[in-house]
């Protein structure tokens, strides 16, 4: 089921787009190393998709497009396990994940890093549709899935995940309805040349890059002491200043002025270090 050109260049940005904004939520949640790559995108009958994916898997259901119809991103248990470990604190990696389902808490946890994940697809598919997606739950058995009829075309687009330097398989599923109607009811059409929309889709991934590695300036701060301008005056070398900052207290992570997170004193090495014990949500 091959699909038209015009829809297949604005697919394919989409889909990148998706793979990059998943890759810095993953980097910005989990806290380990992460890309995603596009691999291939395609449309093909909904039966055929359910049928090759692997027998026990993570498959987070969601809702998406205004006739809110069902829709699947598809990853390994155990990369879900060892995102869960990552998220707790631990260092786990695929080798060293558990051979089984997610229990109830730790599906709560995928499912709050995958509302996030999802939430990128409204501005990945900006110039498509609206997807507009809501998690509904996770699954682990295809075969025990039944999000829509087997013959209902669906567009498939797979990626390459790279977490802590380990790669796995992954996949999204929208049904073709949501995102193909809407194209040809907008008569969207790609006016610019393939080297103008490689150009662009290269200048984001650089300008992704080149976020990802601009260096900041983290410090690690006690609390602010109030003083009076004329204690300010008065001070000299010997003055003793009460910091009022109780050892059991942690102290504040800062960057650009901006609190992130919180950190014990520990050392490393012959070095003073900040051991982070809670990171605060970005809003």
């Amino acid at each position: 089921m091959p699909l038209a050109r015009d829809h297949a260049r604005l697919l394919e940005v989409a889909f990148g787009t998706f793979s990059r904004q998943w890759a810095n939520q993953l980097l910005a949640q989990v806290r380990v190393g992460s890309q995603v790559r596009l691999e291939q995108g395609s449309m093909r009958p909904y039966e055929e998709y359910i049928t090759g994916l692997p027998t026990r898997t993570t498959l987070v259901l969601f809702a998406a497009g205004q006739a809110r119809r069902p829709a699947l991103l598809q990853f390994p248990l155990e990369a879900a396990l060892t995102w869960v470990d990552h998220l707790l604190g631990g260092h786990g990696s695929l080798s060293s994940a558990p051979e089984r389902d997610l229990t109830e808490i730790e599906q709560q946890l995928i499912g709050q890093l995958m509302t996030r994940v999802l939430a990128d697809l409204d501005y990945a598919f900006s110039g498509v549709t609206k997807m507009d997606p809501d998690f509904r739950r996770i699954q682990h058995s295809p075969q025990l899935l039944q999000a829509t009829a087997a013959s209902t075309a669906v567009i498939v687009a797979s990626f390459t995940l790279t977490v802590d330097e380990e790669e796995v398989a992954a996949s999204l599923m929208v049904p073709a309805e949501i995102v193909i109607d809407e194209m040809r009811d907008k008569e969207v059409v790609e006016t610019r040349s393939e080297d103008e929309v490689a150009a662009e889709q290269a200048n984001r991934e650089r300008l992704d890059l080149a976020v990802q590695r601009a260096p900041v300036e983290v410090a690690v701060r006690l609390g602010p002491v109030p003083v009076h301008p004329r204690e300010v005056g008065d001070l000299s070398v010997g003055t003793l200043i009460p910091l009022r900052h109780s050892s059991s207290q942690p102290m504040d992570v800062v960057v650009s002025g901006r609190v992130l997170a919180q950190a014990v004193a520990g050392t490393r090495g012959s070095r003073l270090a900040g051991l982070v014990v809670n990171v605060k949500e970005n809003s």
